[in-house]
């Protein structure tokens, strides 16, 4: 019985760190599910739209948030499809380290990230950007 508890308390210490992760990132998501961001007053306003008149990579990422926490994907993705992806990629990332913490094995990403991957990812938020702020990619505007 004492080995049994002393595994519950390797597992429960194990998890602490993905399980404080969901957490926070399940309250952020209840609170923007709760207070609306289509509603003026709730948020403050872009300071890059403010100041340029542009749509930046997050603008519409709260409006997003709040479409995901109701189950309205479409919405979700007409507010910021890029934000959805990276929810996703989340909650992909979030499994797969909770699954590790669980069976005590060592966490390790999937994937061996480098300097180009984060050029990669760079480039594609800039061109998501330029795009949805032309004709073109009026659809990407939230």
């Amino acid at each position: 019985m004492r080995h049994r508890l002393s595994r519950l308390g390797h597992a429960a210490s194990r998890t602490a760190a993905p399980l404080g992760a969901l957490t926070g990132v399940g309250a952020a998501f209840a609170y923007v599910a709760a207070v609306d961001p289509g509603r003026p007053g709730h948020y403050p306003v872009c300071p890059f739209l403010s100041a340029l008149g542009l749509y930046c990579p997050a603008c519409g990422g709260l409006r997003s948030a709040h479409a995901v926490a109701h189950g309205d994907l479409p919405a979700a993705l007409g507010a910021n499809a890029a934000a959805v992806l990276l929810f996703a990629a989340f909650a992909a990332f979030w499994v797969h380290w909770f699954a590790a913490a669980v069976r005590g094995v060592g966490y390790t990403f999937p994937v061996r990230l480098t300097a180009w991957h984060g050029w990669v990812a760079g480039a594609l938020l800039l061109a998501f950007t330029v795009v949805r702020n032309t004709p073109v990619g009026a659809a990407l505007a939230p």
